[in-house]
């Protein structure tokens, strides 16, 4: 026994040895220039979906903003050409076109080739810029099958062309133009080969972007083109007001409590700040921040500054105005920040980001800097405006009354000892793993669908939680009610995430939740209700990327054996139409997911393979933060006028 034990140590020594040979230096591979971009592009733009192809237009316009930050450029002109391809524009002072020391080519060929090229790396070119890790153009140019610059400058212009990286025409000079004309203009093509799920540009996304980055400089004129269009009209984005015009076009149609916006702005040890707020009568808390024009997602110091200054500067007025008693708490920053919606804007010259992506500020100078510069200003405006001073800190008192009035029900979301499935109304099935990156859950509307996605799934992935009819509007509900609506705490205990405050996205117990409802008018309704309380209250789960919506077929076609599922009238008809007379086929319209048998709905609706899921993106966040506002919040004139205006265009769903 112990001579075959020892054969087999040997022959299994003998097995690594053989298979270890094979990894030699031969296997190293040294990528060279832009080749790893085209390797790995996910490590450099996110991804190689939508998200990332218009990732690369924020690149080249990045470069353009930091030219106005620099303090030359003065206008942006973005068009997206009829051939699908996207021109910049900029009157900065022109990308240099000299010899660059290091590499022995010209400037302008560099900063399209080299990774880490750029002025931006205390050389003097930039004293404040976004774009600090000197890859946005190269990254650009390797995943373009075509990019061209033009450069003018010193009343000369100059052009190069690259082709997926590589240059196939050499800068050289092709004209003159006047002294007084000057800049950049970079047109490049998305290759299909890296963007293979789509390379269409969005307008929208296009739009809300460059609308965002004039709020965020004052000043600053942006226009957008798509020529892809008929009518190709140009818009234009220009905003005296900075970021106090941003507060009060994002509550717009809000009823406020007073009415213009709050606006700071001031420098600290050479970083610019500026702050803008206005309270609505609202339950929401919106805070954006940005950091050298950069929308930090998951705020950073800068956002710390505001909150703690804020928190502070309410309470002592507070305790000044002997609103608040001597001997009463001070109120919490929750409670202070219900219903605010503000913007933090940061200058920064030499940030601090987490990651490429940079949706993290680090510096703790820049919440010093915030701190101050809103504090003074903030505080002095309270004291000359009482009445307004009073309305907050009323709201803020409120906020807490509600939010004490929660605790218990919060208390049942918190998941202690694993997840109490018995206390839960909605009868959740959960899936046997415990692995989040495999598990699903099936949000089902009714009883009925729940009992047949339930013997349909699949146990290992899948776990369903039927809710019954329509949950809480929570777009005008305060955090007591909501938190008292049993579907919402069977939803949060679910998901392990925690809510409110205490909400943590890692701790999602799954990463595709998928919102499954009829294919008809309520279950549109139900369906928007629960996208209300997740944008609200589970925005970082939608910004993960792990909200879908399913997509159920419309019609099941049955003629003999053969069984085709649809989606739309249109479909139906021109289907019907491939068809032989006989025998006839049989035509079953879904009015409901309970109508489906646990075999046609897995098929259908809920295996992998077959079924269709449309995943919930935050690259419209601002309209429908806006289109929540207005067809779920208070306000029923505005909500009356819209669904008048839109009428025309609704289906009917039951026809």
């Amino acid at each position: 026994m112990a001579e075959d034990k020892s054969k087999a140590a040997l022959n299994k020594a003998k097995d690594f040895e053989k298979r270890a040979d094979t990894y030699n230096a031969s296997q190293i591979q040294v990528l060279g220039g832009l080749e790893a971009v085209r390797k790995r592009p996910g490590m450099y733009i996110g991804s190689t979906s939508s998200q990332g192809l218009h990732h690369l237009v924020w690149e080249i316009i990045d470069n353009s903003i930091d030219e106005r930050l620099a303090g030359f450029a003065t206008k942006i002109e973005i068009t997206v050409n009829e051939d699908g391809s996207v021109t910049v524009q900029d009157d900065g002072r022109g990308i240099p076109v000299d010899i660059q020391a290091k590499t022995g080519r010209p400037a302008l060929e560099t900063v399209f080739t080299v990774l880490h090229a750029g002025g931006k790396f205390g050389g003097g070119g930039y004293k404040v810029s976004g774009g600090l890790h000197g890859v946005g153009a190269s990254v650009v140019n390797a995943l373009s099958t075509k990019l061209e610059v033009t450069v003018m400058r010193d009343g000369k212009k100059y052009a190069i062309s690259f082709d997926h990286g590589r240059v196939v025409g050499e800068m050289k000079q092709v004209g003159t133009v006047p002294l007084e004309e000057h800049g950049t203009i970079v047109r490049f093509y998305p290759d299909p080969d890296i963007f293979t799920e789509t390379t269409t540009f969005d307008d929208k996304i296009l739009k809300n972007r460059i609308r965002e980055l004039a709020f965020l400089n004052k000043g600053l004129k942006l226009t957008f083109t798509d020529k892809r269009k008929e009518s190709a009209e140009t818009d234009v984005y220009h905003f005296e007001g900075g970021i106090k015009e941003y507060v009060a076009f994002l509550n717009k149609g809000q009823e406020v409590l007073f009415d213009e916006p709050i606006y700071v702005e001031g420098n600290y040890e050479g970083i610019d700040v500026e702050v803008a707020l206005q309270y609505t009568n609202g339950y929401k808390t919106t805070l954006m921040t940005f950091a050298n024009n950069i929308h930090t997602y998951e705020g950073g110091m800068h956002e710390a500054g505001f909150k703690t200054a804020l928190t502070r500067v309410v309470n002592d007025y507070a305790h000044k105005a002997k609103i608040l008693k001597d001997k009463d708490d001070n109120l919490s920053g929750e409670d202070i920040r219900e219903g605010i919606t503000a913007v933090v804007s940061v200058k920064h010259p030499n940030p601090q980001f987490e990651g490429q992506t940079k949706t993290k500020l680090g510096n703790s100078d820049a919440r010093t800097a915030v701190d101050r510069a809103f504090s003074e200003t903030f505080s002095r405006f309270l004291m000359e405006n009482p009445s307004v001073g009073r309305k907050i800190v009323e709201k803020g008192q409120l906020a807490e009354r509600a939010r004490t009035a929660a605790k218990r029900a919060r208390e049942v979301t918190r998941k202690k000892s694993g997840l109490e499935i018995a206390n839960l109304p909605g009868k959740l099935a959960d899936n046997t793993s415990n692995d989040p990156s495999i598990s699903e859950l099936f949000i089902v509307e009714g009883n009925s669908a729940g009992g047949s996605a339930k013997q349909g799934r699949s146990r290992l992935t899948q776990a369903i939680l039927p809710i019954r009819g329509k949950i809480l509007n929570v777009e005008k509900a305060s955090m007591d009610r909501i938190l008292a609506n049993q579907e919402i705490r069977s939803l949060f205990t679910a998901l392990g995430t925690g809510f409110g405050a205490d909400f943590d996205v890692s701790k999602a117990r799954y990463h595709k939740l998928i919102i499954m409802t009829d294919a008809d008018v309520d279950g549109a309704h139900i369906r928007t209700l629960l996208l209300t309380l997740f944008y609200n209250y589970m925005r970082p789960m939608i910004e993960k990327g792990y909200v879908y919506i399913a997509r159920p077929p419309l019609y099941q076609v049955r003629q003999g054996k053969v069984e085709k599922y649809l989606d739309t009238d249109e479909e139906l008809h021109d289907y019907l139409g491939t068809l032989q007379p006989s025998p006839k086929p049989i035509v079953q319209r879904y009015k409901g997911l309970g109508e489906m048998d646990p075999e046609q709905l897995w098929e259908t609706t809920m295996n992998p393979e077959n079924r269709r899921l449309d995943r919930v993106s935050p690259e419209y966040a601002e309209d429908a933060d806006k289109i929540f506002d207005l067809l779920m919040g208070n306000e029923v004139g505005p909500r009356r006028e819209f669904i008048e205006k839109n009428a025309k265009y609704v289906e009917n769903l039951d026809a």
